[in-house]
């Protein structure tokens, strides 16, 4: 169940985080509050996990995953452009998140 939380919480930061950027400084209503909310969803959501999950693998996951998932929809909706150096960064990010959580022996509590 923990993955499962940390999955949409992840999501919901990225929402959040993507949806900061259309806010314009807070200043456009709806995109504020799906920000607002995003946040709330994916720090609760974040919680949760963390009665079962270890913080460090938990966090790890977190921040790999939604850095490489902000970068895409960056990528894909407002046009970011990303050079090799930034793809191999990501790629690295996703190496490293899975080798702490498939090797770690702290990884599933």
């Amino acid at each position: 169940m923990a993955y499962l939380f940390l999955l949409i919480a992840i999501v919901a930061e990225v929402t959040a985080t993507s949806a900061l950027k259309q806010s314009n400084g807070f200043t456009r209503i709806w995109p504020s509050v799906v920000t607002v909310a995003g946040y709330a969803i994916a720090f609760y959501l974040l919680s949760l996990t963390l009665r079962t999950m270890p913080t460090g693998i938990a966090y790890a996951i977190w921040s790999g995953v939604g850095i490489v998932l902000v970068t895409a929809v960056a990528w894909l909706w407002h046009g970011q452009r990303l050079d090799a150096a930034a793809i191999i960064g990501m790629a690295l990010i996703i190496a490293g998140v899975l080798v702490m959580n498939l090797f770690s022996h702290d990884a599933h509590g």
